[in-house]
């Protein structure tokens, strides 16, 4: 099996791992076989290098020592001499970052020259809070929008925030109203047009939303918005569309024709088409675009319309004087059948999954069911996709959350038809993709700049966060995980100051939830049983030790004190920024999100119970927002 295992290596598959326990782990030969052949690793020429401002840039192999052109991004031209270091042909002295060009004789390619670091965060200590944009009760629709979000941002900005991180934003599948999890979007570089504001009937206030009818009637509203446009509203439009591209054409026809089949035989993704609908630049494509135009413009419209509600949020919050402002989600992949698969297969990992290995939170792993970009197709394309992607997700942001950021290093991939303990970890080209994610962040926000949080919990290798801190990404230091070997709580004053700290996350309990025991309860629920004592008796020692921690005098048994001096830890550690969830701002038992569930629990669908400006009043949280402040 030897030549196997040398085709997996030369792949970049990572045979030998270790699991969360420290043990090693192989996989399988039969496993390496199924994703070797889902890889297309033919050899790749060398078109795209990278180092740090003032580094060395190692050349590939066919480049020789000698006099050679580089054209900066900026259009100037220099001759250069490139040199020899170790056996390595290379380049040195570039002080200039961005994309430049080097070239000799006929040999040509991208020199990517990164910032040492990704911006810092505002000078001092700040707040903000997370909010799930649905959620929101500003306006009166079934949901909240990024006319929401505007408003929310405002109240946040007035409160005394300096951010307000928001989950993906990025294109779902509009005439699909089941498919509303953020974190499996269609496209990461559009934008969700659910989230377009549209003027609506005012709505009963209802606890759970009902994507079902919300989502259909939104889209209705937005076509009749499209219908109304004023003249110059369209023009403004025509012009947008057109500056877009390409890439904002694939996306319209691919929701035009997502719509048409899903209405006519139930397809929910491009692959359940007819075989003729599979290729992008078909004749039988082109034929629909011509014969269904303005439903293409109509979700070009949806589509520019989001982007400028979204834009307005940004401004809301530049404007109530946030020193941040929004802090985006990128979420780390897309869905298999959905825009970005149909219109670019070529940029994306086929027939395999992503997801994460078995681990004791998780005994049979993790299959998340979308796929990412193939490092080999960064690669040849000189990584044109990654940064179209942070383009996108950077446009109106002032700081951007990297999911899974371990993932810019490799990847838990699984053949599609398998199970999750059949993967492997594909490895990504991580050094090019940080120095990327630093030259895009400092462009971001008009060139103000923009933070960069990557989203480091759970098994984390060793050194994979002190490489973070050293590029300026802030990790994430979450209250229920920070804890020393024998399982005590860590005083939040030792917490890192290269993280930003959090009280809780989506993805888990609500501190009020946690202490109540509700995320048990939840648990127990969908498996069909009863808290046992055990879990019940765990968590009664987890309390006291977080009291110990965190509380003053008697431990209370209430959970409204509970939020009081979570909220006080957390902003009294030394991290620069202070995220807390609105559903801990305001005391919420229940979490926005259950992971490995999809009916069993209202995911996504929850609302706040007022709007922000009238919680706010509320003395109780009118004293935590104080604390934050003080602290």
């Amino acid at each position: 099996m030897s030549d196997l295992h040398d085709r997996a290596e030369a792949a970049g598959l990572i045979r030998q791992w270790q699991d969360a326990k420290g043990e090693d782990q192989i996989v399988s030969d039969e496993a390496l076989e199924a994703i070797l052949a889902c890889l297309d690793d033919d050899a790749i020429e060398e078109r795209f290098v990278s180092a740090d401002m003032g580094g060395i840039v190692v050349l590939p192999s066919g480049w020789r020592t000698g006099p050679a052109e580089l054209r900066l991004e900026s259009g100037d031209i220099r001759p250069v001499t490139l040199s020899e270091d170790d056996d390595r042909v290379c380049l040195t002295g570039i002080a200039m970052p961005g994309y430049h060009h080097l070239r000799q004789d006929d040999r040509e390619l991208t020199v990517a020259i990164a910032p040492l670091r990704c911006p810092s965060p505002p000078a001092g200590r700040h707040w903000g809070s997370a909010v799930q944009i649905p959620s929101l009760r500003e306006g009166h629709g079934a949901y909240g929008d990024f006319a929401s979000l505007a408003q929310a941002a405002a109240t946040l900005g007035r409160a005394g925030a300096a951010a307000v991180a928001i989950s993906p934003v990025h294109a779902l599948f509009p005439a699909d109203a089941s498919r509303f999890s953020p974190y499996a979007p269609s496209s990461r570089l559009f934008r969700n047009a659910w989230l377009a504001p549209a003027d609506e009937p005012v709505t009963e206030a209802e606890e759970l939303i009902d994507w079902s009818t919300a989502a259909p009637d939104r889209m209705r509203d937005l076509r009749i918005v499209y219908d109304r446009l004023s003249d110059a509203d369209r023009a403004t439009f025509a012009e947008w569309r057109e500056a877009q591209g390409e890439r904002l054409q694939a996306q319209a026809v691919f929701d035009a024709l997502h719509s048409y089949f899903l209405a006519r035989n139930g397809a929910s993704g491009w692959r359940q088409w007819p075989d003729e609908f599979h290729d992008p630049t078909g004749e039988a494509v082109r034929e629909f675009v011509a014969d269904h135009a303005d439903a293409v413009a109509f979700h070009a419209f949806a589509q520019w319309h989001a982007d400028r509600g979204l834009a307005r949020a940004a401004d809301a919050a530049r404007d109530a004087s946030m020193a941040i402002g929004l802090i985006a989600d990128l979420a780390i992949g897309v869905a298999g059948d959905g825009a970005d698969s149909w219109s670019r297969p070529q940029d994306v990992l086929t027939g395999l999954s992503i997801g994460a290995p078995p681990d004791p939170l998780g005994p049979d792993g993790q299959n998340w069911g979308i796929t990412a970009l193939s490092p080999f197709a960064l690669r040849r394309q000189g990584f044109a996709s990654f940064i179209g992607t942070l383009r996108a997700i950077l446009a109106h942001a002032g700081g951007v959350r990297i999911d899974h950021a371990l993932g810019l290093g490799r990847l838990w991939v699984i053949p599609e038809g398998r199970t999750a303990d059949q993967g492997a970890y594909l490895t990504m080209p991580f050094d090019h993709m940080l120095r990327i994610l630093k030259i895009e962040a400092h462009r971001a926000n008009d060139g103000r700049g923009a933070i960069v949080i990557g989203e480091d919990l759970g098994t984390v290798p060793p050194g994979f966060r002190d490489v973070m801190a050293d590029a300026g990404m802030l990790g994430m230091r979450v209250l229920p995980f920070e804890r020393d070997a024998e399982g005590d709580f860590v005083p939040s004053q030792d917490w890192s100051a290269d993280a930003i700290a959090m009280t809780a996350t989506h993805d888990i309990a609500t501190v009020a939830g946690w202490w109540q025991g509700r995320d048990l309860e939840w648990r127990a629920k969908i498996a069909g049983k009863s808290v046992s004592s055990d879990q019940q008796d765990e968590r009664a020692d987890e309390r006291s030790r977080l009291w110990d921690k965190i509380g003053d005098g008697p431990m209370p048994q209430e959970a409204a004190p509970v939020v009081d001096a979570a909220i006080a830890a957390v902003a009294s550690s030394p991290c620069p920024l202070a995220i807390i969830p609105a559903e801990d701002l305001l005391g919420l038992v229940e979490q926005p999100n259950l992971p490995g569930t999809i009916n069993e629990h209202p995911n996504w669908r929850r609302r706040l119970p007022d709007t922000l400006d009238a919680a706010f009043a509320d003395p109780v949280v009118a004293t935590r927002i104080a604390t934050l402040n003080a602290r």
